[in-house]
């Protein structure tokens, strides 16, 4: 059990000056002419994205999350004239997980965020689903104040189409707040990773953005392994840090999905490093030692309810669990229940202080000041976070979510 808490950090330590002109509004032609900055054991250099498959230590095996962004801003216009912007964050009925309530066909009840609230007074809002009739609707129902939001009954006709199609149909791209821009043609594209494939996130794993197929290929040829699991990123990635101490702050949860063969292979891959691509597949990596960890202990729920990593869980609990131990007490909750994959939810707050358990580096972008992802970041490298992000400022690096990458290798 790591012996600094984070309760008492203080977010204004982990702050630096971000100018305007170094966040990336648009992506490069190509993904893999981001550049790259290599941080291992103290030492900085710099690349092309290109470079990665030569850059990571032998034998790595890359983790990467598959979730992908769904259109999930829905703008409704009123019978006045005015606007109503719906933002889905995660599903409440019939079903809370996130790729089944993507299945549900007729009818679902959605948290949502509300643009304009104040001006639906009351009734039903309506979108045609094209220009005829026959097309269909869709319509919203305000039903109650949900935490940091509203829960919204969502209909629809003809209602054999799934709430991922009618998304897919009515739906706009959630691009980050801090572009403050309308969503461009390309961002269809270059907003998802080559590899999505698990509908559900409001937001881009960002590290992904970069990979190509070419270069995947190339990670292979070199004789690295590539897994991957299923973090659906939530819209509390870009809330800001508004707590002076870390106490006061609540940690955002995110679904996670974890293939049974995917655990086996973290058993088996023995010493060899294992890499996160983004601070999600990290934060899944890492929460599924400590779901191990709370199974074996009878201190997280292993039937009947929702299992859940909360924020302080690995500060607060007292283990000496082995990683392989972790690992297999999720084989044996798999198998006794007969599941392919694992499926929790984590609020997990890794910060300086954490002891990582399973992750020896990561590919990343460079995050916005005060936010949890820099937390993060700083737990792996410990105060050289500030020279790598001094360093990336000063030879022109991109910030955010379409910007540079690094791999950060302590």
């Amino acid at each position: 059990m790591p012996t600094n808490h984070p309760r008492q950090l203080s977010i204004t330590d982990f702050t630096y000056t971000l100018p305007e002109e170094s966040i990336a509004q648009y992506p490069l032609e190509n993904r893999d002419q981001s550049k790259l900055l290599l941080y291992k054991k103290g030492r900085i250099s710099d690349g092309q994205f290109r470079d990665l498959p030569a850059a990571l230590p032998a034998n790595s095996l890359l983790v990467f999350n598959d979730t992908k962004v769904v259109q999930a801003r829905l703008r409704f216009q009123k019978s006045t004239g005015g606007m109503i912007e719906l933002f889905c964050l995660e599903p409440l009925e019939p079903v809370r997980e996130v790729q089944q309530a993507m299945q549900q066909t007729y009818s679902v009840v959605w948290k949502c965020l509300v643009g304009n609230n104040k001006r639906w007074r009351d009734g039903r809002l309506e979108m045609p689903l094209g220009p005829y009739p026959s097309d269909g609707s869709l319509w919203a129902e305000r039903l109650a104040p949900a935490e940091e939001g509203f829960a919204i009954h969502f209909t629809w006709s003809p209602g054999h189409r799934t709430f991922a199609e009618i998304l897919e149909l009515a739906g706009l791209l959630p691009l980050p707040p801090y572009m403050n821009r309308e969503v461009a043609e390309e961002d269809q594209d270059r907003y998802q990773t080559v590899y999505a494939s698990e509908a559900g996130a409001v937001a881009a794993p960002t590290a992904g953005l970069h990979f190509t197929p070419e270069v995947l290929t190339q990670i292979e040829e070199r004789g690295h392994q590539q897994g991957f699991v299923t973090l659906h990123v939530g819209a509390g990635t870009f809330k800001p840090v508004k707590a002076e101490l870390m106490e006061y702050h609540y940690m955002h949860g995110e679904q996670l999905s974890v293939s049974r063969q995917l655990i086996e292979r973290l058993l088996y891959h023995g010493p060899h490093p294992v890499i996160a691509v983004g601070t999600t597949s990290m934060r899944t990596l890492e929460s599924l030692y400590w779901i191990g960890t709370g199974l074996s202990l009878g201190i997280l729920p292993g039937e009947g309810e929702e299992i859940q990593v909360p924020q302080w869980f690995p500060y607060e609990v007292r283990s000496n669990l082995s990683v392989q131990e972790a690992l297999e007490a999720l084989l044996y909750h798999l198998d006794s229940h007969k599941l392919p994959h694992l499926h929790a939810t984590t609020r997990i707050l890794i910060a300086p202080g954490y002891q990582f358990k399973i992750c020896t580096g990561l590919v990343t972008n460079f995050h916005q000041p005060q936010s949890t992802l820099l937390l993060l970041v700083s737990a792996l490298i410990g105060p050289s976070w500030q020279k790598v992000y001094k360093h990336a400022l000063a030879n022109g690096y991109r910030f955010l979510s379409y910007g540079d990458s690094s791999l950060l290798l302590p």
